[in-house]
């Protein structure tokens, strides 16, 4: 069912492109014959390029993750006070933008800061392509402001770290390749009666990719612990991909760059009124709507954003 939605939600943006395109077609033939004026045709040409630049930034998001819910974590940096306080805006930031665009979240864990703000906080957004819309916001994001929090009203500069990681489920679906396996069949030790210790029940199963080995004698029949060893070997093999998962999460936070001046993605300068995205040059002068959750144009951006 999951497989057959998403297959429906593409082909339903499929058929609305086309039909955009099919109009502004339609409108083209109109505005030659002078049926329709320049704006009118301006206006029905902007709004097909949005709806074809939607669809191009959600093909982005093609990695099996990127599907999954995710947990996003911040946490305040160097600044003190205004640190935390600056990580408490972000955590507001994200909860407005997911409830804008119908995420469910939820609290995992915070620690409040010791005058004001946080100093950390974990909140899971559930939904589809939530960690694929927000995989970019990773790193490092500095503040500088007029502190409420200085006496004498002076520009401060704080930072604050966003790490988003998926939220693993049953969407990860192991395959086994029965060519990939070395069976072996011996007699079951222990236990379990004379038809079991004298006959070749027990199995060993190794899985050669992965070096992983199985051995099952829990049951009479060579042809059941057969079926219950190759349970046994997915669920392995599914841990295993748990950990390579972690061990990569852990790749990421030991390159993330610290909390500090010169490593952030993006600067939000708010007596300039600009938000600035480092990595792909993207700002936004309105610094309100940004602070308020409008983040569609980062992540845009950062979607079909080419480093090379």
């Amino acid at each position: 069912m999951r497989i057959i939605k998403t297959h429906k939600n593409w082909i339903s943006k499929y058929d609305a492109l086309k039909e955009k395109l099919d109009e502004l077609e339609v409108f083209d033939e109109f505005f030659r014959a002078g049926d329709i004026s320049e704006a009118e045709m301006d206006e029905k040409f902007n709004t097909t390029v949005e709806l074809f630049e939607d669809v191009e930034f959600r093909t982005a998001m093609d990695q099996e993750e990127d599907e999954l819910s995710c947990i996003l974590e911040i946490n305040a940096g160097a600044g003190g006070t205004e640190a935390c306080d600056w990580a408490d805006m972000l955590r507001r930031m994200y909860l407005m933008w997911a409830e804008k665009n119908d995420y469910k979240t939820s609290i995992l864990n915070e620690v409040s800061g010791d005058v004001a703000g946080i100093k950390s906080v974990s909140i899971e957004i559930q939904g589809d392509y939530g960690f694929g819309m927000l995989k970019g916001e990773n790193g490092v994001h500095r503040l500088v402001r007029v502190s409420p929090f200085n006496s004498q009203g002076k520009r401060m500069t704080s930072f604050a770290s966003v790490f988003v990681h998926p939220l693993i489920d049953n969407r990860i679906e192991i395959d086994v390749n029965p060519a990939d396996l070395d069976w072996d069949t011996f007699r079951a030790s222990g236990a379990g009666g004379q038809h079991v210790n004298k006959t070749e029940s027990a199995v060993r199963v190794r899985h050669l990719p992965s070096g992983i080995v199985v051995e099952c004698q829990e049951e009479r029949s060579q042809h059941l612990n057969r079926e219950k060893a190759i349970v046994m070997l997915k669920s392995r093999l599914y841990e295993a991909e748990l950990e390579r998962r972690r061990l990569e999460k852990q790749k990421i936070e030991a390159g993330k760059m610290k909390n500090e001046w010169g490593s952030q993605i993006r600067s939000y300068v708010l007596d300039d009124r600009r938000v600035k995205d480092h990595r792909t040059n993207f700002s936004n002068n309105n610094t309100d709507a940004v602070l308020d959750g409008d983040l569609e144009g980062f992540l845009k951006a950062y979607l079909t954003w080419n480093p090379e």
